[in-house]
């Protein structure tokens, strides 16, 4: 994020510099509540013989402002955080009120599952889902070989 440049040299490209400084901008999301950057919530996903295990990182979002839903052959999970922060000194006057607010949505390609048995949970900020693999849909993988 910042660059410890001891001097400024004459020949420095001014344009290189508004450039450099745009992009860690851009990089850095102030608007992302989970602080993650690019990335909304960091998740990983397991494959069993018989089910698929999700775990997704939701600190500090309550379970119900989170939304899984099987719509064709997407699972799809949406977070949504809602911060307002308030101080006030001895007076009671406002000194200081901040409000923050965003929905991050992940998107993941499903197939051969078993959408009506899928259970949920969350514990210390980890979504933990269990996705069963319908029975019977077990095709055995082929490689193929490159001629």
């Amino acid at each position: 994020m910042f660059d410890l440049i001891p001097f400024r040299k004459r020949n420095e490209d001014p344009f290189g510099h508004m450039l450099k400084s745009f992009n860690d901008m851009v990089e850095t999301s102030f608007l992302s509540p989970l602080g993650t950057g690019s990335q909304p919530f960091r998740t990983d996903i397991r494959e069993e013989e018989d089910r698929y295990s999700v775990e997704a990182e939701l600190p500090g979002i309550a379970k119900e402002d989170i939304d899984i839903q099987v719509e064709g052959n997407e699972l799809i999970i949406r977070a949504k955080r809602n911060e307002d922060y308030e101080e006030k000194d001895d007076s009671n006057r406002v000194i200081r009120r901040e409000r923050r607010s965003g929905e991050f949505i992940r998107r993941f390609y499903v197939d051969h599952i078993d959408d009506e048995n899928i259970k949920a949970r969350l514990e210390d900020g980890v979504l933990k889902l269990e996705i069963p693999k319908r029975p019977g849909d077990d095709q055995p993988r082929r490689r193929i070989l490159i001629d």
